[in-house]
């Protein structure tokens, strides 16, 4: 277990920091806690560390012998190029503060706003989903770093009235001419299909002039994850034409990742193996589709969730930072990799993303 003391908040409370691998109170709190999410898991924080080298830290109100009450989850990221920070959490779409009230929250960001200096973190940064963290952000000195979009499909109703509410042009005929055109869809974690995946997902990432994650990354994702990671691939005659990633925590499924053929599109693989997805969780248990985050500019993506969710949610991340000036919207490491893919050719991008990607978090 690790664990140390900090200096006195002005509330008269200490706060404390431990290793959420090591230290297997945090495993229990994510358990039981009801904001948690797979972001906030032991494997997931294990993924990132051993593909990125991003060192997980939680901070908490709770001393070393008791059991953790609350705690927020950071990785460090140290990187040469794009600074030392603090962010709550690389390539995960959302992370909550894991804290009961709005002071244990407080508390716990003053703390770091206080040794900010001292640790050389160029600024720290949470993702939270819920909005409340809007009425107190002028209070912390947080100001927005990125705005999104964020679907989320409530599976509570039936399949008959689930797909009567989808869009029935881009989802539902799609998904019926899927069915027609007789694919076969394989599901699991194995080597063959997360390289299938990984085929596709190099094509995607081409056609948006992007650099990819590392291919380890899938691998760490779906090693970590085990049972709770899911690749589901779409197949035309043995030819690997679409693909998406899913995870599973409690009773809420995660779409992470898409990817696809674009020779194939016609046969509207994507929205099937959508369908498919959905189908699963449901049957198993699960009450929520979390569909992620998406970019306000990228038009296409936000359509084709739209057609599942029509309402979105605004998903905006905080940052606190000595300078106290806002980001751009996006981040600049995001315009660095876009730029970055619109002039390295093809045959390099895997390359690129391998080298670059550690940086962007």
């Amino acid at each position: 277990m690790s664990s140390s003391t900090s200096t006195p908040t002005t509330e008269g409370l200490s706060c404390y920091q431990l290793d959420p691998t090591l230290d297997p109170r945090w495993a229990r709190l994510v358990a039981t806690h009801e904001k948690a999410s797979v972001f906030h898991t032991v494997p997931w924080l294990m993924a990132l560390e051993r593909t990125y080298g991003y060192k997980p830290v939680v901070f908490t109100t709770s001393p070393a012998d008791e059991e953790l009450k609350n705690g927020i989850v950071f990785c460090h990221v140290d990187s040469w190029l794009t600074g030392r920070r603090l962010v709550s959490l690389p390539f995960s779409d959302h992370c909550e503060p894991l804290c009961n009230t709005d002071l244990e929250r407080q508390l716990l960001i003053q703390h770091l706003q206080s040794v900010l200096p001292d640790q050389n973190w160029k600024y720290i940064e949470i993702r939270p989903i819920a909005e409340d963290l809007t009425n107190t952000s002028g209070e912390l000195k947080l100001l927005p770093s990125s705005t999104y979009f964020f679907h989320c499909l409530d599976l509570n109703p039936d399949l008959q009235t689930l797909f009567r509410e989808l869009n029935k042009d881009s989802v539902q005929r799609r998904i019926q001419r899927a069915e027609r055109a007789g694919l076969v869809e394989k599901t699991g974690r194995s080597e063959d299909l997360i390289k299938d995946f990984y085929k596709m997902y190099l094509l995607t990432r081409a056609r948006q002039r992007v650099p990819p994650a590392p291919f380890a990354w899938f691998k760490n994702v779906a090693d970590c994850l085990g049972i709770a990671a899911e690749l589901r691939v779409a197949y035309a005659e043995a030819e690997p034409i679409a693909a998406i990633l899913t995870m599973r925590f409690k009773n809420v499924v995660y779409y992470k990742y898409g990817c696809s053929d674009a020779r194939f599109n016609h046969f509207g693989a994507t929205p099937w193996l959508f369908w498919n997805a959905i189908v699963s969780a449901r049957s198993n248990g699960a009450d929520q589709f979390d569909m992620g985050r998406t970019d306000e500019d990228n038009t296409g993506l936000l359509a084709f969730k739209n057609h599942w969710v029509p309402r979105p949610k605004r998903l905006v991340y905080w940052r606190y930072s000595p300078a106290a000036r806002p980001a751009s919207r996006n981040d600049w490491t995001e315009k660095l990799a876009r730029k970055a893919g619109s002039f390295v050719p093809n045959s390099l991008l895997e390359t690129a993303g391998r080298l670059m990607y550690r940086h962007f978090g």
